[in-house]
């Protein structure tokens, strides 16, 4: 009879804890299956909008290589609107301004890296825009804009193309010894991995003018000292002439 009794007060406790808890318990069940179904549905549409923006990219490429403008704009604002967060669309701007320089619109192709950087300026994809917008602005006779773009990524993988094009802007400045500085550091890039024509580059350097010995350096600044001996000497060849 002990035994009996202590069963049934076990179930009675059970009835009574479920009777407290048993709600909470199946609320909690009810929303961790809520944010299961949910979270497969976004991985779900997320998974189809990559898939989407994947068969854009690809037709995009195809009317690239087919020079086909029109149809590639037409695409490539497709992707930008609706998938621009996706890497899709960083390789786009690329795709998009590769296409613009080869018909001769340069400034259609600067404004697609330009856009590429301001979105997302630290990507891989934004790495290689920099160095290919500086090339354009060299191709517009714009060096100046060009090393601004450069100057100060030594510490990336693409430092050393960077620096190779840094002193292709330094030498269109009249820059040699910045240049040549420049192009010293783009050989110093990994002779096992290089990502620049080493000989390329050597030829650059050796096509810079060197300074020869003895002469004054480019813009050299004019000391007090030698101000006032060249003064002196207008004031004695005046006197001389009197």
């Amino acid at each position: 009879m002990d035994e009996l009794l202590s069963e049934k007060e076990q179930i009675e406790a059970i009835r009574g804890w479920w009777g407290e808890n048993g709600r909470y318990i199946l609320s909690g069940a009810a929303i961790g299956l809520a944010l299961l179904l949910g979270w497969n549905y976004w991985t779900g549409q997320q998974e189809q909008s990559a898939l989407q923006a994947s068969r854009i990219y690809e037709s995009l490429v195809d009317d690239v290589a087919d020079g086909d403008t029109e149809a590639a704009r037409t695409r490539a604002a497709e992707l930008y609107e609706h998938h621009g967060s996706t890497v899709y669309a960083r390789q786009a701007r690329l795709a998009m301004a590769k296409l613009f320089m080869d018909k001769g619109r340069d400034e259609d192709a600067a404004n697609e890296l330009n856009a590429l950087l301001e979105s997302d300026g630290s990507s891989e994809a934004a790495m290689v825009a920099r160095v290919r917008l500086a090339k354009v602005r060299l191709y517009q006779d714009k060096p100046q804009e060009a090393a601004d773009l450069l100057q100060g990524y030594r510490d990336t993988a693409f430092a050393a193309r960077y620096s190779e094009t840094l002193g292709d802007a330094y030498a269109a400045l009249g820059r040699s010894d910045d240049a040549r500085d420049a192009y010293t550091l783009a050989l110093a890039d990994n002779p096992n991995a290089p990502t620049v024509n080493r000989t390329l580059v050597q030829m650059k350097i050796n096509d810079l003018p060197r300074a020869e010995a003895g002469a004054p350096a480019e813009n050299p600044a004019e000391s007090p000292a030698e101000e006032a001996g060249r003064q002196d000497d207008a004031v004695t060849d005046d006197e001389a002439g009197e």
